[in-house]
C-alpha cells in the first residue's frame, strides 16, 4: 500500500505541509508506505500542448510526455494507492507548481471523447487539502468553492474518487510586526492557530486513514 502527497506550497513546515504530514500520519497509522513530494524543489512546467499523450499510437499515448523533473514522478503514481494535493490557495486558486501538476496528471488520462472516459489503469482514492488565510465566509462569498469543486470532479473523473479538506483562516506569519498585515487581528489569528488548527490537523489524519481504508 503506497500513499503519494503532494505540496504545493513554497514553505515545507508550515501550514499546508504539516497538514499533508498528519494525512500520512494517519495513512501510515493503517499500514501504508508514504512519500511527500514538495513541488517546489522540483523543475518541471505545466503542460506544453505538444498532445504526445494524445496521439494514437505514440510513444506517449495516454502517458505525458515532457521530459523533465515531474515525468518519473508521474510514472510513479500508476503504482501508488492513494494520492493527496495539498496547496495553499492564491488568488482563489491552488499556487502555479500546483496547477502545473495538475494539468500534467490529469490531462494525459483525460480522454477526448463524448463522454470523456479515463485512461488510468485502476480506480484511485484522492484528496485536496486546501489552506488559505481568509476566513469560510469570505471563500464563500469570493466564489472560492468553485474552484474547489472543479477540482474535485476532475480529480474524481480520473481516478473515481476524490474528497476535500478546507483549513480556513491560517496563521501566515511566525512574527506579524515585520509586515505590513493591519488587516488581521494578530491575537484572533494566534488564537486559531492554538485551537483551531489542530482540529485541522486531526481532520487531516483523519482523511489519511480513511483513503487508506477505501483501497
Amino acid at each position: 500500500m503506497k500513499v503519494m502527497a503532494f505540496n504545493g506550497s513554497p514553505r515545507k513546515k508550515w501550514n499546508t505541509a504539516t497538514l499533508l504530514g498528519q494525512a500520512l500520519a494517519g495513512a501510515a497509522s493503517q499500514g501504508a508506505a508514504t512519500e511527500l513530494i514538495h513541488l517546489y524543489d522540483l523543475k518541471f512546467t505545466g503542460c506544453t500542448s505538444c498532445f504526445k499523450c494524445k496521439t494514437i499510437g505514440g510513444k506517449s499515448y495516454g502517458r505525458c510526455g515532457v521530459k523533465d523533473d515531474l515525468r518519473p514522478i508521474l510514472k510513479k503514481v500508476e503504482s501508488a494507492d492513494v494520492l493527496i494535493l495539498g496547496s495553499p490557495i492564491y488568488f482563489g486558486s491552488v499556487s502555479g507548481e500546483m496547477r502545473s501538476l495538475m494539468e500534467r496528471l490529469l490531462f494525459p488520462f483525460f480522454t477526448y471523447t463524448d463522454p470523456p472516459q479515463s485512461l488510468f489503469p485502476k480506480k484511485m482514492p484522492t484528496a485536496c487539502i486546501y489552506t488559505m488565510n481568509v476566513t469560510e465566509e469570505i471563500m464563500q462569498a469570493w466564489g472560492y468553492m468553485d474552484h474547489f469543486n472543479k477540482n474535485q470532479s476532475y480529480l474524481q473523473m480520473v481516478f473515481g474518487s476524490c474528497e476535500s479538506l478546507l483549513c480556513f483562516d491560517t496563521y501566515q506569519f511566525k512574527d506579524y510586526s515585520k509586515v505590513l498585515a493591519t488587516r488581521f487581528d494578530v491575537e484572533h489569528k494566534a488564537k486559531r492557530r492554538q485551537e483551531v488548527f489542530p482540529q485541522d490537523c486531526q481532520k487531516a489524519f483523519d482523511l489519511g486513514a480513511r483513503l487508506v481504508r477505501q483501497v
